[in-house]
């Protein structure tokens, strides 16, 4: 009877001490569940401002999980300060677990920062074709952490965003017309001029090669089995490998027209004669 009263006395406590928290329990479910719905209906109003609002998508993205996140920690403070907890506590609890974290997930937090930087600074959106950490690609997606690329195979590369800001970037999107570079090489009995010409005339008919800057042709090599040619000419990002390709395939139709030969790689070889060889020759 007696560890049955001890017993007893435990529950007594237990649902005293349930009562004297209850009501705290009950407005911090409120709270709770009016946070919630509050983080919802922000949320829907800020797709519908989105969609209104012709920004970045990357931006969007971003601004939208920065401020779902944020709104989610307010919340998540004012639950545990109204259960009782005090706010000084809190934050001394918050700081030494974001110290321990911090530690833990350096590498997620460079990542972080530099998606930060690439924010803010826009070396490149979403759209641009880029080459970076050895990867050539269309930029598909920039979350907080990683980029991603799709590339010319279709693939999807994801490359961590702190490496990627603190390296070397090649936008090729950034300017609006891009100039190619084009090497040809002819025989040395080959017209150098009319093999010129040729090619001048190849950037004057295609429309997708802009006629100012105007394009140029010059001797760019006497190279062990041919003169080397350079044709450079802009075009727009949009145009520029169509343009690439149609001068490619033309030119060398251009050339066998007109019989100026593209020489295989060609070696002359002297064989020196024996004494033995030049006394019988002789």
């Amino acid at each position: 009877m007696e560890k049955f009263g001890n017993y007893q006395v435990h529950v007594d406590k237990a649902v005293e001490w349930f009562w004297s928290i209850a009501p705290d329990l009950v407005m911090a479910m409120i709270i709770l569940l009016a946070g919630l719905w509050i983080i919802g209906l922000v949320s829907r109003i800020l797709k519908r401002y989105f969609d209104r609002v012709d920004y970045d998508p990357t931006l969007e993205s971003f601004l939208y999980s920065l401020i779902r996140v944020t709104l989610k920690v307010i919340l998540i403070v004012l639950v545990i300060t109204q259960l009782g907890v005090k706010t000084s506590s809190l934050i001394a609890i918050l700081a030494s677990a974001g110290i321990a974290i911090g530690l833990a997930l350096q590498g997620s937090l460079s990542n972080f920062a530099g998606g930060i930087l690439i924010f803010v600074f826009k070396p490149f959106k979403v759209g641009d074709f880029i080459s970076a950490q050895g990867i050539d690609g269309t930029v598909k997606e920039i979350t907080i952490f990683t980029t991603k690329l799709t590339t010319f195979g279709n693939q999807v590369a994801i490359v961590p965003n702190g490496p990627l800001s603190n390296n070397n970037i090649v936008n090729y999107n950034a300017e609006e017309v891009r100039r190619d570079k084009i090497n040809v090489g002819i025989s040395y009995d080959s017209d150098i001029k009319m093999a010129k010409q040729i090619l001048l005339e190849i950037c004057s008919e295609n429309d997708m090669i802009l006629k100012e800057p105007v394009p140029e042709v010059y001797v760019d090599a006497l190279a062990d089995s041919s003169v080397v040619l350079t044709l450079r000419f802009w075009a727009k990002n949009a145009d520029f490998w169509n343009a690439h390709f149609h001068t490619l395939e033309t030119l060398k139709h251009r050339f066998d027209e007109a019989e100026i030969k593209i020489p295989f790689p060609q070696l002359e070889v002297h064989a020196a004669k024996s004494t033995a060889q030049r006394e019988f020759a002789g």
